[in-house]
């Protein structure tokens, strides 16, 4: 009912809402309402009332809060439930042990701090507390196993839009999920599945956004950065997520009905970091030898499928995410 509250007082905007007209879009006592703003209050939210008014929100404070995120999305959206942790292992882990118990498509596991993150091939995702933004939303797709590595592209073009929505910077999407800004990654996403042949149980998308974050260790300054550093203003974290989620459900119902990725293509091409530009392919080391395999090529953006395609010596060759990785020229980006 919270989220509920705060949607109604959000779309309101600098109106009031009196709390007769609350109770009877909700369906609940006066006394309802009254008990959920008490409770609002006290965990620190910001209300102008007064007799024969209602009430008008003023401010919220900054922490991830389930009905604050459920307040920004839309009633008929993909996420339905939100649940909010203080700490946890990892959004995705708790996910699956939520999806492993049957809970349905569309709840989202946001926490404030995670103490075993990971990224892509098991690496360690930096999760400071109270800054950034980390999720996970349970997913029951109808594709096919072997097409859920789009949802992964459907993600970051997702927060590529959300944060070019919500803040001045330019934002830019490495191929094929590492979101970027200012040439150093702002984002990391992790798709995940339990899946039989040709059936999948669930899918679950983790994000974690670099969001206010004031500082790095060393060894990441160079590559990582949060759109604080970039634009020296804090974000409304619960609002990105939210916004994030929302892009992401409509791309991913649409992903669904057509099995590819051909209506996000064009979009998604003009996100993409070194779109016509020279790349680096790295396929591993030669066998028998002690070098890596690299070519270079002009990437032209992704096909319908999700592969990227690099022009090299006069022909386009399709580079499929998971056995290579994309560089640019002269470094990361």
């Amino acid at each position: 009912m919270k989220g509920k509250i705060l949607r109604a007082l959000r779309e309101a905007g600098q109106e009031y809402v009196s709390g007769s007209a609350l109770c009877e879009k909700l369906g609940v006592s006066r006394q309802a309402v009254w008990k959920n703003i008490a409770a609002l209050k006290e965990m620190g939210y910001e209300f102008a009332a007064g007799s024969n008014k209602g009430y008008r929100l003023i401010s919220a404070p900054d922490r991830l809060y389930g009905p604050e995120i459920e307040s920004h999305l839309p009633e008929d959206g993909i996420c339905q439930r939100v649940e909010c942790l203080d700490r946890v292992d990892s959004t995705n882990s708790y996910a699956k042990r939520l999806a492993e118990q049957g809970e349905p498509e569309g709840t989202l596991v946001v926490a404030e701090r995670q103490t075993a993150g990971r990224g892509r091939r098991g690496r360690h995702w930096e999760s400071p507390e109270g800054v950034n933004v980390f999720m996970t939303l349970i997913l029951r797709p109808e594709l096919h196993p072997s097409r859920i590595s789009g949802m992964t592209l459907l993600a970051a073009l997702a927060i590529a839009k959300a944060i070019q929505e919500m803040v001045s910077v330019d934002v830019a999407i490495k191929w094929p999920n590492d979101v970027i800004v200012a040439g150093k990654k702002v984002c990391g996403i992790l798709t995940e599945m339990s899946s039989e042949e040709n059936f999948v149980h669930y899918g679950v998308v983790g994000m974690g956004i670099n969001v206010n974050q004031a500082g790095f260790p060393e060894e990441l300054q160079g590559k990582a950065t949060s759109l604080f550093l970039e634009t020296g203003e804090k974000l409304d974290r619960c609002a990105l997520a939210a916004r994030t989620v929302t892009l992401f459900g409509a791309y991913y119902r649409q992903y669904e009905r057509e099995g590819n990725l051909s209506a996000i293509v064009p979009e998604y091409n003009r996100f993409l970091a070194n779109r016509d530009r020279e790349v680096r392919v790295y396929y591993g080391m030669v066998e028998d030898a002690a070098e890596e395999d690299v070519r270079t090529g002009i990437a032209r953006g992704i096909d319908r499928e999700g592969a990227l395609l690099v022009e090299m010596d006069g022909r386009e060759e399709r580079i499929v995410s998971g056995e290579v990785s994309v560089r640019g020229k002269d470094g990361y980006v």
